[in-house]
């Protein structure tokens, strides 16, 4: 095992200092050129429910509007949807198959960022009814026969049905969990990439054979540069949301179905959670004009600062 640190750190450090060369003539190299928008849910999948709506029509109606203001700004952004109509992604038959399409599409589309759009759920839809005590009368009766006879105190229970409000609410944005970093890395194996640990050299070229245990290094770079970009995005998003006076339940990591997109996509990718829909009032606030507007805002704040800094770093000057 020691042995075999000793010969993948230098030669991970010298893939990674490779990447960093400059070269002769000045390039600069747009990163991000294509979006992918995907809205949670859709079709036989409603996804979570509230009082009077659903996940996967809420998380279609931002993706939608989030799209068409990023083409506003960039116009010469290609951006792909997985889904643009209440069906499963792809028209498919089963939610599985629905997220294999997912994948496979961002992937085939050469995507450069992944963006998952869906609702969060906790407990019953606006709250629920809960059986308790709220008091007693005590008495006393006997109990026993013979000498053993004797006076004791019991209650007598009055019951009523208690409603509780579900006040859940707050956003999240998730990247995929660092343990499935393996899963990212075999997912790169379906795309192809384009120097994107800041490098500017070269074509777009096909990932290489990752039993190879230096190109497996440099794919690992990659992973963990996936890792690092997404886990920005994220916080960006999550930031802008509490400034902008939502509750913010931050950044975080998931290893479930619902997550299995983000590790499956051969690019940086986060799922944000726009809000608990099982919560009245953020039910409607995420139904509600101003409320979709104020979270697409965000998002495209987020998304303006995240290629602005990764374009930037894509600029390379000789000296």
């Amino acid at each position: 095992m020691k042995r075999t640190m000793v010969v993948l750190f230098p030669l991970c450090l010298s893939v990674l200092l490779l990447s960093f060369i400059e070269k002769d003539v000045p390039v600069q190299k747009t990163l991000l050129k294509t979006l992918i928008i995907d809205p949670g849910h859709g079709g036989i999948d409603p996804g979570a429910h509230g009082l009077f709506s659903n996940e996967a029509d809420v998380a279609l109606a931002v993706s939608m509007k989030f799209g068409k203001a990023l083409q506003k700004e960039f116009p010469d952004l290609k951006i792909i949807y997985t889904r643009t109509t209440d069906v499963m992604a792809g028209n498919k038959r089963t939610i599985n198959e629905g997220l294999r399409y997912r994948a496979d599409l961002a992937n085939e589309s050469g995507g450069d960022l992944f963006i998952a759009i869906h609702c969060n759920a906790a407990g019953k839809p606006g709250g629920w009814y809960d059986r308790v005590v709220t008091g007693k009368t005590p008495y006393t009766h006997m109990v026993g026969k013979g000498k053993k006879k004797r006076k004791v105190t019991s209650y007598k229970y009055k019951y009523a049905n208690v409603w509780h409000e579900n006040i859940v609410k707050g956003t999240e944005t998730y990247v995929w969990a660092v343990s499935k970093n393996d899963a990212k890395v075999n997912s790169m194996n379906k795309t192809e990439y384009f120097g994107e640990i800041d490098s500017v050299s070269g074509p777009a070229l096909e990932l290489p054979d990752p039993s190879n245990p230096e190109e497996k290094a440099r794919m690992l770079i990659y992973g963990l540069n996936y890792f690092r970009k997404s886990l920005n995005l994220a916080d960006m998003v999550e930031k802008g949301f509490d400034t902008n006076g939502r509750v913010s339940r931050g950044v975080k990591q998931r290893n479930d179905k619902g997550i299995w997109v983000l590790q499956a996509t051969g690019m940086p990718s986060i799922l944000v959670e726009i809000g608990f829909i099982t919560n009245k009032s953020e039910e409607e606030y995420l139904n509600s004009d101003q409320g979709q507007d104020e979270i697409v805002d965000n998002l495209v704040s987020s998304f303006r600062a995240y290629k602005q800094k990764a374009e930037s770093k894509s600029i390379n000057t000789s000296n």
